[in-house]
């Protein structure tokens, strides 16, 4: 049996085992050439080897009085090098318990709060693997077989498993790992089927036989990705375990979960499991995405996806290192080599889909609360904004408005007016979103409830073990849970939206409680006894259990159990969510999700979920959005000015200046605390809040642009401040300030009862949003004046944003002038884009019916050019441009050779105005 390689961050080396190079087809007897980390190393180990025999030799001489005999080959594994071999909760390890298991047994002190550290039980270099027993070339890469010959201490190892390895694009490498027997449960997941093999990969691909493991190498740099040798391959029916190690601690992804953007790797664990719980460090919450990005040294980036929809964490070790533990399914991984991060998230989304094209209004603010009361007082609450002039597109409604919150019901005393109130807020160009929940009310009598008779009817309610419909219990008491995995849920689904909607046109969808969440454990029988609800290995979930607050695991859906579905319900809910919207209205679907999983964005948005008025659940809104932003769904936002509490108004005036730079923009309060919608504060306090969200309004059609670039190729939205500056390592756990797209820097206030804020500024010329003037920075933290009433903005040298007069509502705003905002760079260049269409019609770019603007200054001449003309434009003038960092005042600018008044201030920005030129057409703007 060969060694597993122990890594040191010093020697990033391949295995030390036998490899065979990428391309090459072989069996054991053929086997490659040594691996070079030997030549490298062999000094270094002997010297390990010989001090630690002399350690082992000493004891035995002296009785033990050194502490309990220790085998050589366990003492050479140093503590950050441990893998841990008994990862079991709630289970007090001891060397028996862990050498039964054929591991090594030193004990460590435990983390400051308890925390598990240095594991105590870790697998010796010798633990027996899988060996690789052939090796072929496919078409489009490898197939291979690997044989366990000594079983591992999970029931039901499987002995003989199939490689399949493919060469699918110059960036991106897919390695299945699966049962060469027998079929097992694959995530239905649409993916690119390649077709040939990548002629040019930036990567190349080594393997250890025995054991088997994988190295992964970037070519450009030699700096090995994935090593998969550095502890044993579990492949077990539910156990599947296989660890890497990596090539820097910048790790990032892997969610949902609330902490910083960047991981700590002190033996932390992520558990996915997607489950219904306030936002809490450590804990598993709504969503799962086994997904993630590393920054290699250099500025390189990789991701890594494992398409795998069961229970399972993701340990993070120092060495550093991950292991990623399901229990089920197959190891399918995907690697994206990017090289840059913003590639590699592009990467990621040919894989799992590019998001959907919201519409405009999606884009606005919302307001909502659970607590209005009635149809009238949510009524008040939209007036009261258009009063004071305030910024709203979207009204909505939390479960108070269903008749015993019963989902496709109207509360007939509170709620009667709400056909009145929507139509109202049409007539105002305003848009009306309601919640839904998956569960449905299964206590009405008989025939007097149609969406829970006709689900009964035609079987479409997740089952018990016996057939029967599982019943649970939420908001409206016992229910049971559509299945959406069947086919026929959906067109029900869509039937009960459509008899809704001829009563209530609501516009939007906001599906909650999707995880699914249940208030029981499993149902109202409890689960059966069986290794679904209760399987050999349980993740690190909150509540121990796989049902704590869900449903049986052991429930059968049409695809499957359950136990395997779990992670995707929330995902198949928005599915026929967003196909039922558009078959309804015609238009772009709007729906806001709960739970979600991988391909998501391409149906829905999401929220962060039930946080709490508190600063801290502020600033953890910053890192949930970048986070999503990697995951692909790009329409994410928090809750402003927190969900439970009761916020204060400081709290609130800087939640909304935060808020209003959340790709979504939705303020949302509980029931039972004082209103916190912007109305209800002071007449300085509203003010701000007024303010912030007209600067968003302004933005707009700088939004949606980039909402058309996440769309057609994946770029993200808001943005970590390392995509565009991956090579300051000053950047990498930078989650207090943000990007939108590439060029707007947003520093929010994120502590009570200052006035400044210290923001990094990355090396290069930024202007100040508001007035133009430049800072020019060396990569540094800047003091920044942070009065109550400002939030800090600037905008990067070299790029041009398209901003417009604000209105209250989008509708409002689409049809007043532009501003473009040109950025000069030191070199005095920029560049710009616009993308425009009417709004809200299905495919537009698709189809062609859209307008395309590229902006671009070169040698003091600005110049416009319609790449792509629709009907849309003509109805939109551009006013103004402003150009900041004109470094002498011009004598003259000229429009299409023209001369034109213009001004020009001591901060070195020249605007010109009183345009008045149609979007539709190219111009030419020059100074001299």
């Amino acid at each position: 049996m060969k060694s597993y390689q122990k890594l040191t961050p010093a020697v990033p080396q391949p295995a030390a085992c036998w490899v065979e190079e990428e391309g090459a087809a072989s069996t054991p007897a053929g086997r490659g050439k040594l691996a070079p980390w030997w030549v490298g190393s062999g000094l270094l180990v002997a010297a390990v080897l010989l001090s630690t025999v002399t350690v082992w030799v000493l004891r035995q001489v002296s009785g033990g009085w050194l502490g309990p005999v220790l085998p050589p080959k366990c003492l050479l594994v140093p503590e950050s090098h441990r893998f841990d071999c008994y990862p079991e909760r709630h289970v007090v390890v001891t060397q028996q318990l862990c050498e039964s298991r054929g591991c090594c047994f030193i004990e460590t002190p435990p983390l400051a709060g308890g925390k598990r550290g240095v594991p105590w039980c870790f697998y010796p270099p010798d633990f027996p693997s899988y060996t690789l027993e052939s090796l072929n070339q496919t078409a489009l890469g490898m197939v291979g077989l690997l044989a366990r010959r000594e079983k591992a201490y999970y029931p039901r190892d499987i002995e003989i498993l199939r490689l399949d390895v493919e060469f699918e694009t110059d960036t991106r490498l897919h390695i299945k790992i699966t049962d060469a027997a027998n079929p097992r449960y694959e995530v239905p997941l649409e993916v690119p089927r390649a077709t040939k093999k990548a002629e040019n990969p930036i990567y190349s691909l080594d393997f250890s036989w025995d054991p088997f493991g994988v190295v992964l190498r970037r070519r450009a740099t030699g700096t090995v990705l994935l090593n998969t040798t550095v502890a044993p391959l579990i492949f077990a029916d539910q156990f599947l375990q296989i660890a890497t190690s990596l090539p820097s601690r910048f790790l990032y992804g892997l969610g949902e979960h609330r902490g910083t953007l960047l991981h700590s790797l002190d033996w932390s664990t992520l558990t996915l499991w997607a489950r219904d719980v306030s936002p809490t460090e450590s804990f598993n919450l709504y969503g799962a995405h086994p997904f993630y990005l590393l920054m290699e040294e250099g500025g390189n980036a990789h991701g890594v996806f494992l398409l795998n929809s069961n229970a399972m964490e993701v340990a993070l070790q120092p060495t550093p290192a991950l292991t990623w533990r399901t229990i089920g399914g197959v190891l399918d991984f995907y690697i994206f080599l990017g090289p840059d991060p913003n590639m590699v998230i592009q990467q990621y989304q040919q894989v799992i889909g590019f998001p959907a094209m919201p519409p405009l209004w999606a884009l606005g603010f919302h307001l909502c609360r659970w607590g209005y009361g009635s149809s009238n007082e949510t009524w008040q609450t939209a007036r009261a904004m258009r009063n004071y002039q305030i910024p709203q597109d979207a009204q909505w409604n939390d479960i108070d408005y269903m008749d015993g919150y019963r989902d496709f019901t109207v509360d007939p005393q509170k709620f009667a007016s709400l056909p009145s109130l929507v139509e109202d807020l049409h007539k105002h160009g305003q848009r009306y979103v309601m919640i839904l929940d998956p569960g449905i009310s299964s206590t009405s009598p008989r025939g007097s409830y149609w969406p829970f008779d006709e689900g009964l009817r035609r079987g479409l309610f997740l089952n018990t073990t016996h057939g029967q419909p599982l019943i649970g219990q939420v908001w409206p008491g016992f229910t049971a849970f559509a299945d959406f995995s069947n086919p026929d849920t959906q067109q029900w689904w869509l039937e009960n939206l459509q008899r809704f909607h001829a009563h209530v046109p609501f516009d939007g969808l906001w599906i909650d409680m999707n995880e699914p969440s249940n208030f029981m454990d499993g149902s109202e029988d409890g689960c059966p006894p069986g290794e679904l609800d209760s399987p050999p290995y349980t993740p690190a979930v909150l509540g121990d259990s796989l049902v704590s607050k869900t449903v049986c695991a052991s429930a059968k859906q049409k695809a499957s159990v359950h136990y395997n579905l779990h992670n995707l319900y929330g995902l198949m809910e928005a599915k026929a969510t967003a196909s039922a919207l558009i078959q309804i209205r015609g238009k772009r679907p709007f729906v806001i999700s709960r739970s979600t999983f991988p391909s998501q964005g391409r149906y829905s948005g999401h929220w962060l979920g039930d946080n709490r008025s508190q600063w801290k659940d502020m600033y953890y809104s910053i890192p949930g959005l970048l986070s999503f932003s990697l995951f692909g769904i790009p329409l994410v936002g928090a809750d402003i000015c927190g969900f439970s509490g009761s916020t204060s108004e400081e709290l609130c005036t800087r939640w909304m200046q935060l808020g209003a730079f959340y790709p979504f923009a939705r303020n949302h309060n509980t029931q039972n605390e004082k209103a916190q919608d912007p109305t209800v504060f002071s007449p300085a306090a509203r003010t701000a809040m007024k303010d912030v969200l007209l600067t968003r309004y302004s933005l707009l059609p700088f939004l949606y642009t980039l909402f058309h670039r996440a769309h057609l190729q994946g770029d993200t939205v808001a943005r970590p401040l390392f995509f565009e500056f991956p090579r300051d390592v000053a950047t990498l756990g930078l989650d207090r300030q943000f990007l939108w797209g590439r060029s707007l820097l947003v520093t929010p206030v994120l502590e009570p009862g200052v006035d400044s804020v210290m923001g990094y500024v990355p090396r290069g010329v930024w202007y100040d949003f508001y007035t133009g003037s430049l800072v020019n920075s060396s990569g540094e933290t800047l003091k920044m004046s942070a009065p109550l009433e400002h939030l800090n903005l600037h905008v990067r040298e070299g790029a041009i944003l398209p901003i417009q007069k604000p209105a209250t509502t989008s509708e409002a705003t689409r049809g007043n002038p532009l501003r473009l905002i040109v950025a000069l760079s030191q070199s005095g260049t920029a560049w710009g884009d616009l993308f425009w269409d009417d709004g809200e019609s299905l495919d537009t770019f698709e189809r062609g019916s859209y307008s395309y603007l590229v902006f671009n200054v070169t040698q003091n001449i600005f110049t416009s050019t319609v790449l792509h003309a629709g009907t849309e434009t003509t109805k939109v003038t551009i006013g103004t441009v402003s150009v900041f960092g004109v470094q002498k005042p011009p004598s003259k600018v000229l429009l299409n050779g023209q001369e034109k008044p213009f001004s020009y201030l001591d901060n070195q920005v020249l605007t010109v105005s009183d345009l008045g030129l149609s979007l539709s057409q190219g111009f030419s703007l020059r100074w001299l």
